[in-house]
């Protein structure tokens, strides 16, 4: 009788700790931070306010107490389930209150000579 209690307290304390995955059981990806996408990047030209900058990336996860000319992106997905890891970030510089750098490890698209030529074309 002790030893089926004993088991069975075994059995449940187990079961409570993290670590241990059962098979079969879905986990959830779980998404931290901002979410960085290739359009947000090509948005952001020097020379933008910060509000400009603000309404294009969002608010951002780290403001740096010490240089206030700084803002910080970060994003992270973990996908249990497929063992995918995704990390991100974007690093924002401002001088004047205007946009100066940006360092991101997605790269902005290049436009096509032709794309740019149109735009000119009908800003006149």
């Amino acid at each position: 009788m002790y030893r089926q209690l004993a088991t069975a307290c075994l059995v449940l304390s187990l079961a409570a700790c993290s670590s241990l995955e059962f098979p079969g059981v879905y986990r959830l990806a779980i998404d931290q931070g901002n979410i960085i996408t290739q359009e947000m990047v090509d948005q952001l030209e020097i020379g933008m306010t910060r509000s400009q900058v603000e309404y294009v990336m969002g608010t951002p996860l780290v403001r740096d107490t010490f240089n206030p000319d700084r803002w910080d992106y970060i994003y992270t997905l973990n996908d249990r389930n497929n063992d995918k890891q995704e990390h991100h970030q974007l690093t924002v510089f401002f001088q004047d209150g205007k946009l100066s750098e940006f360092r991101t490890d997605i790269k902005p698209s290049e436009q096509k000579p032709a794309e740019s030529a149109a735009a000119e074309q009908e800003a006149k």
